[in-house]
């Protein structure tokens, strides 16, 4: 974990979600491993030369799991999910953090963390960072994770 912790922080975004913790945690798991192993993330995933290219592992998630572009550090349920990748453009974390708020409610974090080194890291923050493709990306994932609940007019 201390080579994550070494990472420039790039940002956190967060969500309330109305649903206890064990099932956040659940749908969490479930909807990474769903939008991580889709056929052309893994294409990309070999195409950037990373380490993880194959979903692979306990499931629900363990230390040790991996799928398209990540492994998972720590695990621990119902509290926080690590994942750490790296290519030939970047060194990169999530860290995703469920906090209790109710018995029927859970505030989920997600902090991104990434190194870009060289000039070819420099130019691929530009097109993932500068263009706003990130910060996209993270909502949609915290979205997708919200959503089974989101039915109910809940935001």
């Amino acid at each position: 974990m201390k080579h994550i912790t070494s990472l420039p922080y790039l940002d956190e975004h967060e969500t309330v979600i109305a649903a206890g913790a064990n099932d956040v945690w659940r749908n969490l798991c479930e909807t990474l491993d769903r939008s991580f192993s889709r056929p052309g993330v893994a294409i990309y995933a070999r195409l950037v030369g990373s380490a993880d290219c194959t979903a692979w592992g306990p499931r629900p998630f363990a230390e040790g799991s991996t799928f398209p572009g990540f492994r998972v550090i720590a695990a621990v349920p119902r509290r926080e999910l690590v994942l750490e990748g790296c290519h030939r453009f970047s060194s990169y974390a999530l860290i995703f953090r469920l906090d209790h708020v109710s018995p029927d409610r859970s505030r989920l974090r997600a902090e991104s963390r990434a190194a870009f080194p060289g000039l070819a890291g420099s130019l691929y923050r530009l097109i993932v960072i500068g263009s706003g493709g990130h910060v996209v990306g993270m909502r949609r994932l915290l979205s997708a994770i919200r959503r089974p609940w989101s039915l109910n007019g809940e935001r």
